[in-house]
């Protein structure tokens, strides 16, 4: 079983429109309204691929569990008084993806005690255990360490900013940083060296994700790359295919290639669907053995 912690769960609502004009009045096509936050997203996927999983984390309302249920999704969610917060996608008709996230309100101490305490004992069950996503307000910022530190359970830290930062001490087995959230937290555009830097902190591997460039995964045994042709359509949810792939082949103790070969593929049967947390799976089959994966090479390489 893989376990995924969504401390900021979320409301996914994603509208289309044919054109996005800031400033104009748009006439919305289709929307859609769903549970979400990365780490939902990235149970949605295992899920799709077969995988048995459990959403736990923060949670106001019922909508979210109801969804969660309807999808078949197992999930042990701390209920929180608080409404759920909600996160508007706008997706143009040329695949353009424009977000925005409500911060979230802020969570009582008692809340996030209880989503503390009931932590290991679902880590403990679990092959893996993913954290994803920002922290609500409320919550200290090395709270990803704290979760880190309850359970042996090998762990996939995905976050950005204080979040990341807090959580790197405590020894994730892997960090999943795109490029921009690498430079953010090391204060350098170099991926590699920026990699490198969350290692000596305390971070097992270094995934970062570069976009078109595919992925460049910094590890102890070297530095490997994996690219893929650039894919139009919506990418809000690629990142979240990818740990979901990185989770999968943690658990199924696959090698890098294998493991990257199938983030990149899972990434680009991402972009393909209209919703985050989706994947087109024919998508992923036929790409998965096209990847290209390039070594390990010395960490020094660029």
């Amino acid at each position: 079983m893989i376990l995924t912690v969504t401390p900021n769960a979320a409301l996914d609502v994603t509208y289309h429109v044919p054109t996005l004009r800031p400033g104009a009045a748009h006439r919305v096509t289709d929307v859609a309204v769903r549970a979400g936050g990365k780490g939902v997203n990235v149970a949605r996927v295992l899920h799709a691929l077969g995988h048995e999983t459990l959403v736990t984390g923060l949670a106001g309302g019922r909508e979210i569990q109801d969804d969660l249920a309807a999808a078949g999704i197992a999930e042990r969610l701390v209920s929180v008084t608080t409404p759920a917060r909600r996160t508007v996608t706008v997706v143009s008709g040329d695949g353009a993806a424009t977000a925005f996230n409500e911060q979230g309100p802020p969570v009582a101490a008692r809340d996030w005690e209880r989503l503390a305490a009931v932590f290991p004992t679902l880590a403990d069950r679990a092959e893996v255990v993913v954290l994803s996503g920002s922290l609500p307000p409320g919550l200290p910022a090395d709270a990803y360490a704290r979760l880190i530190g309850a359970t042996t359970t090998p762990v996939v830290l995905d976050a950005s900013g204080p979040a990341l930062l807090g959580g790197v001490p405590a020894g994730p087995r892997l960090v999943k940083p795109n490029a921009e959230e690498l430079a953010e937290a090391t204060g350098t555009g170099d991926p590699l060296a920026g990699a490198a830097r969350l290692r000596a902190h305390g971070a097992g591997a270094v995934v970062a994700s570069l976009g078109p460039d595919g992925l460049v995964a910094v590890t102890g045994e070297g530095v490997w790359r994996a690219r893929s042709r650039p894919r139009t359509g919506n990418p809000t949810g690629a990142g979240d295919a990818c740990v979901a792939a990185l989770a999968a082949g943690l658990a199924a103790g696959a090698d890098w290639p294998v493991v990257l070969a199938d983030a990149v593929a899972l990434s680009a049967a991402a972009v393909a669907c209209p919703l985050a947390g989706d994947v087109d799976l024919d998508v992923y089959r036929r790409l998965a053995p096209l990847i290209e994966v390039e070594g390990p090479h010395a960490d020094t390489d660029r």
